[in-house]
This record gives structure tokens, C-alpha cells and sequence, in this order.
């Protein structure tokens, strides 16, 4: 008998919960779990468990070639990431202080658990505001340039945004994401990007490559994925961070600290959204401590109904077997959320506005 229902909309949750339940799989499951996994970004991560729990012989050939398929590409991405991450510290050399990475790409220089399985669409960097324009002058030297933006978008960013736009390799097609602060200057909270660079630290075999303190790294990406209107790898995001927390938590004052760096950079409500919904679909352990720590920057009971009943649609894989009815609204609503989060209503408005009625006839004169 299969283990879970064929159509169920939590296989890819549990199996990440307990990999050795596959053991009971119908091929109907595995063919779910495929599916999902490779919309959620999580196939290669998947195949890394399986690997840890040596399961690997167990899964039948028709399925196998698809995990070792996407591992094959994570552990290529990862040789790449580290390669190209020399070549930005080189076109980067003039840069007073240090060349900080973020995110995925930090995962790999820093060699963390995080790293294993993990897929890249860019690598992003930390530098200071008033280093933004050497540092993008510098890297179009070595061959980095803006492309594929509207003139709308690129002043959207370089007035309101936290970063410069994208920047693209001419060759390589590598794109980077130079950031100055880990949120926009016109968002309700003001993490202190200086707070962020003084307590980074060096990663080994990276010379001149520094990565986030462990707290600090944490609460990014937890700031990342609750400030961020589009979701479609919202669960493999929720990875990173359990696999970051259980990491880090090896150290007996890993959470005081975590706690109070929250409150100290304006980030506790984005921490007490992670843990929540990291309990919710992994599992991931939390002590109690932080819990009652955290809930001072709980919403109140209505907002956190709604938000529970948001983020537990949008978060999961943007796959027709774990939506409902409700699913396209709450995908909406965190898009809205996250706009709103980002920018007060006298700029939101109009920028709406022209993304949904002006960008489209910009792009394309006869849109669909």
C-alpha cells in the first residue's frame, strides 16, 4: 500500500521530513515527489538526502536518473560558483575592505550544509554605499554589464531599490547582484548594513572573501524570503534556513544571539515568521526559549490567522498538486504584502500601476 496518497500535496514535505518513508513509494508517489521537487528547486537537495540516508539504491531507475541529473548540475554550478567568485575578487581588487558574499553563493565559499544541492540563478554581493559606483565601474571593466532592463527599471532601482540592476557577463552570462543593504531604503525596517560588514567573516581557500556572521546570514535570507513577492522556491528557501539553523545551532549561544541580533538589526519579525513556518513544514527544531522570546514581535491574532493561512499556500512548490482553491489568492496577497513591506503607498501605487499597465506596451506593443 503507497505511503501517502498519490495526489498528495504534502509528498515533497514529508519526504524532507523523513527521507526513508520512500522506502514505501508507489511509483504514483515518486512520480508526485518528481514533480514537485523540480518545481520547489529541490531535486538535487532531495538527491543529497537520499545519499545521507543511503537510500540512494532504493530508488528505481526510471527515478534515478532525474535526482542524479540535478545533482550533476548543483555540483557543477558549485565548482562554477567558487571559480567565478575569484574572478569578482579580482576585477574587485581596488574595492576598499572586503569582497562580502550573500546567500547561496556565501553557502558554497563558506562550505556549508547549505550548499549541498543547492542551484543558482546569480551570486550576490554586500558592499558599502558610497563604494556602489567604483565597484559597478570595476566589474563593467571585467566584462559585467546591465542588460535587459527597461530605462523605467533601471532608475526603479538605482532611486529606490537596495541594490544596482543585475549585472550580466558579456561572455560568460554569469549575472551578479551588487547590493548596498539587505533591504530597500524606502522599507519599514532599517537593518544597519554597517552592523552586517563589521561582523563579517573569511571563508577558507577564498582569499579576500568574507561571508556574513552565522546570525547575520540567517537572518538575511529569513528577511529575503518574507520581504519577497514571488515565491516559486519559497520551500527550498525554507531549506537553506533549516539547514543554516541546525547548523549553527551545534553552539550552545547560537540562539540568545540570534535573538537579540534580531532585535538589535529591526529583523525579529522576520525571524518569528521563519521559525514559525520552518516548525510547520520541516520540523526544524526550536527551543521554547526562543519562542517565548519572540513573541513580543508576533503580530496580533488576526494578522497571524491570515498570515498562516497566506504562507502556508505560497510557501509550498508552485505545483498544481499542492495548490487549493485558495492558493492563487494567498500567492497574491504575499505578493502584495512584500510590495507594501518594501514601499510606502505613495510609491507602491504608481509603480503597480505602471509594472501592470505601462511595462507590458513598453515591452511588447501588442501585449497578450
Amino acid at each position: 500500500m503507497s505511503a501517502i496518497p498519490p495526489v498528495s500535496r504534502e509528498v515533497l514535505v514529508h519526504t524532507l521530513r523523513s527521507p526513508e518513508i520512500t522506502a514505501r513509494f508507489s511509483m504514483s508517489d515518486w512520480d508526485m515527489l518528481v514533480r514537485q521537487a523540480r518545481a520547489a528547486g529541490l531535486l538535487a537537495r532531495l538527491a543529497h538526502r537520499f545519499r545521507q540516508h543511503n537510500l540512494t539504491a532504493i530508488l528505481p531507475a526510471v527515478v534515478r536518473w532525474h535526482f542524479e541529473a540535478a545533482e550533476t548540475l548543483a555540483d557543477k554550478q558549485r565548482t562554477a560558483v567558487r571559480w567565478e567568485l575569484q574572478q569578482i575578487r579580482a576585477a574587485l581588487s581596488d574595492l576598499d575592505g572586503p569582497l562580502i558574499v550573500l546567500k547561496g553563493a556565501a553557502y558554497v565559499a563558506a562550505n556549508l550544509a547549505a550548499a549541498e544541492g543547492r542551484l543558482f540563478n546569480d551570486i550576490d554581493i554586500l558592499v558599502p554605499r558610497d563604494a556602489l559606483s567604483r565597484a559597478e565601474s570595476s566589474l563593467m571593466l571585467a566584462g559585467w554589464h546591465a542588460s535587459g532592463l527597461s530605462d523605467y527599471d533601471k532608475r526603479y532601482y538605482r532611486r529606490w531599490m537596495h541594490e544596482i540592476p543585475p549585472l550580466q557577463h558579456i561572455q560568460r552570462d554569469t549575472v551578479i547582484d551588487v547590493h548596498h543593504a539587505i533591504l530597500p531604503d524606502t522599507a519599514r525596517y532599517h537593518p544597519d548594513s554597517a552592523k552586517l560588514r563589521s561582523r563579517s567573516v573569511p571563508v577558507d581557500g577564498l582569499p579576500g572573501v568574507f561571508v556574513l556572521a552565522a546570525e547575520d546570514r540567517i537572518l538575511h535570507s529569513a528577511t529575503h524570503l518574507f520581504h519577497d513577492g514571488e515565491l516559486p522556491h519559497g520551500l527550498r528557501d525554507l531549506t537553506d534556513l533549516d539547514l543554516l539553523l541546525r547548523d549553527a545551532a551545534t553552539d550552545r549561544e547560537f540562539w540568545p544571539r540570534l535573538v537579540a541580533r534580531a532585535d538589535e538589526l529591526q529583523l525579529s519579525r522576520s525571524l518569528f515568521y521563519a521559525l514559525r513556518y520552518l516548525r510547520h513544514f520541516l520540523d526544524t527544531p526550536v527551543p521554547d526559549s526562543v519562542s517565548i522570546a519572540l513573541e513580543t514581535a508576533a503580530p496580533n491574532r488576526v494578522t497571524l490567522a491570515l498570515m498562516d493561512r497566506i504562507f502556508t499556500r505560497a510557501l509550498a512548490p508552485d505545483h498544481a498538486s499542492c495548490a487549493d482553491a485558495f492558493t492563487p489568492a494567498a500567492r497574491l496577497a504575499a505578493f502584495v504584502r512584500a510590495h507594501w513591506l518594501r514601499m510606502p503607498a505613495h510609491l507602491l501605487i504608481p509603480h503597480l500601476f505602471h509594472k501592470a499597465f505601462i511595462s507590458p506596451y513598453q515591452r511588447n506593443p501588442k501585449p497578450a
